[in-house]
């Protein structure tokens, strides 16, 4: 008796969420949404399909190149603008054109997906310069567009939907990378609790590997490969030389086995930004929900472990202390 009361309960609440998570605002055609990042991937199909649906999309790409494709794909609503989140003059010029286009209507939607992984290795390999170049994409650049056009959203009680990572969960490689999407995290937790009582949600998107074009696998193994050539000699015996090529293998293989269907990112966006009741969290892909996610809640002995299995042994592996 007390199974089935539970299995009606149960199904009540998942029939509410259903029916809660499929509403959507009203107005669509006169909401303006901001997308950093627009040249290609996450950013691209982002903007051509909230096009699509009637909104005013202003996207922000880093290239006039990226720029022309975008409006030739979409109807003479969606405005682009260029921009380079690292410097500052780019962003506060691209905040002004962004204010002058919504005027008083304020900006109902800002996604921050502009991001970069390059340069990747071991840190122990890397530089603070290399740090700094990935930082300053990611996570300080993401920083400072927020800040620039938050007023406008604020203005328009409406969302800020940071593209994170989960990686951002479970770091399982060096650079910059995860160190950013770290911070992606912990900048959006403190930004929707500051910004519940002005009516402005903010969401996390956390994707698990997709091909973006972000890590393409050529431009990645380069990278590691002029990584290696400026190490030291010592530094190169410890590793060996085939920790590298293991590596750069990995690396390979990790991008073929990355979904190419985009739009699972996509769609989880969209509803960060149009339903009534967004979530705070979103996950995407089937491997951040069944692997990375799960994963990160595990013991930290059993966390190394499971990643431990997938890293090349360096020539030089010291043993462990008794």
């Amino acid at each position: 008796m007390w199974l089935y009361a539970a299995a009606v309960l149960v199904g009540l609440y998942l029939l509410w969420r259903w029916h809660r998570e499929r509403q959507t605002v009203p107005r669509l055609s006169e909401k303006y949404v901001l997308i950093t990042g627009c040249d290609s991937g996450f950013g691209n199909l982002l903007a051509r399909q909230l096009d699509a649906r009637g909104l005013r999309v202003l996207a922000a790409c880093l290239t006039e190149t990226g720029a022309a494709r975008l409006r030739a794909a979409t109807s003479p609503r969606l405005q682009t603008v260029l921009l380079d989140v690292t410097s500052s003059q780019s962003i506060a010029a691209a905040a002004a054109w962004v204010r002058e286009c919504v005027g008083d209507r304020g900006l109902w939607g800002l996604v921050n997906n502009a991001g970069t992984a390059i340069p990747t290795a071991p840190n122990e390999w890397l530089t603070k310069d290399d740090f700094v170049k990935v930082l300053d994409i990611n996570l300080l650049g993401l920083i400072e567009v927020t800040l620039s056009v938050l007023p406008l959203v604020r203005q328009a009680r409406g969302r800020v939907v940071n593209v994170a990572s989960v990686m951002g969960r479970l770091a399982s490689f060096g650079g910059g990378y995860c160190i950013s999407k770290f911070g992606v995290e912990a900048f959006s937790d403190t930004l929707r609790r500051e910004m519940r009582p002005f009516g402005v949600r903010v969401s996390i998107v956390e994707p698990g590997g997709f091909r973006t074009g972000m890590m393409d696998p050529a431009t990645v193994v380069k990278g590691f490969r002029h990584i290696w050539d400026r190490l030291p000699a010592e530094t190169q015996a410890a590793y060996g030389h085939h920790y590298l090529e293991t590596y750069a293998k990995s690396t390979v293989l990790l991008h073929r086995l990355s979904s190419s269907r985009l739009s699972h990112v996509t769609s989880v966006i969209q509803h960060a930004l149009l339903a009534r009741f967004p979530r705070s969290r979103y996950a995407a892909g089937w491997d951040a929900r069944l692997v990375f996610l799960p994963l990160s809640y595990c013991p930290a002995w059993l966390t190394d472990a499971t990643i431990s299995l997938f890293l090349p042994v360096p020539a030089r592996r010291t043993p462990e202390s008794p």
